[in-house]
């Protein structure tokens, strides 16, 4: 299984859309690196993780996704819908998973086997929640978002959290119920303007491209 560690721009705006007596609130993400790229929109309402309020949790997304390593040639892929979350057991001493924590079962490839994820959204930044793994940060967890791209691929995209200059580090991937296809680390600078947009500055870390990501693999169960 080959991992490279790339430099990615994500941008993401929020935008509240009101029908009658519900709220949806949508997020427009786009990232790209090396071989990599996507384009989507997440949509989330007013329903939150049991175990913490400010995540909430996404009911829809849709664009495109692209990955061309490992001879993949996935070109502009639909994306979507979210794969359902299971309500998996996190390890016993594990504490700190939302309550929507769930696994996908990866047959080969994975060094534990599965796939976490919670599908939740962090408007504010994720909190640890991982009880042996500290770093935190970004608009997803280290957990993240799994999300359907057609002929039984799945991808996923999560936060391996902030450093000291709360930089957030996202990583990607892909793979079917029997295989992982591909699997990528990449760093992203986030702020948050008054208008409650996201701004992404990604200069500096593309010039540290070549640098490893923090270990997520055995920490969190990918």
């Amino acid at each position: 299984m080959r991992k490279a560690y790339v430099a990615v721009v994500v941008l993401t705006g929020l935008t509240g859309v009101v029908t009658g007596q519900s709220h949806a609130t949508t997020a427009n993400i786009s990232f790209s690196g090396s071989g990599v790229s996507g384009a989507f929109v997440l949509t989330y309402g007013a329903a939150t993780d049991v175990k913490y309020p400010d995540a909430y949790e996404v009911t829809g997304i849709s664009g495109t996704f692209t990955d061309t390593n490992n001879g993949l040639a996935i070109v502009n892929a639909p994306v979507g819908p979210p794969v359902p979350i299971n309500y998996a057991m996190p390890e016993s001493d594990n504490l700190l998973a939302p309550h929507d924590f769930s696994r996908f079962t990866v047959a080969s490839g994975l060094s534990h086997g599965v796939l976490t994820y919670d599908n939740l959204f962090w408007p504010s930044g994720s909190p640890q929640t991982a009880s042996s793994y500290d770093p935190h940060g970004g608009f997803l967890d280290i957990y993240g978002l799994l999300f359907e791209i057609g002929s039984g691929r799945v991808v996923n995209l999560w936060s391996n959290g902030t450093d000291s200059g709360e930089v957030a580090d996202y990583g990607v991937g892909v793979a079917t119920p029997d295989l992982a296809l591909d699997y990528v680390g990449r760093r992203v600078r986030n702020s948050v303007d008054t208008g409650a947009k996201f701004a992404l500055v990604a200069g500096w870390w593309a010039a540290r491209a070549y640098l490893p990501a923090p270990a997520r693999v055995g920490v969190v169960g990918n």
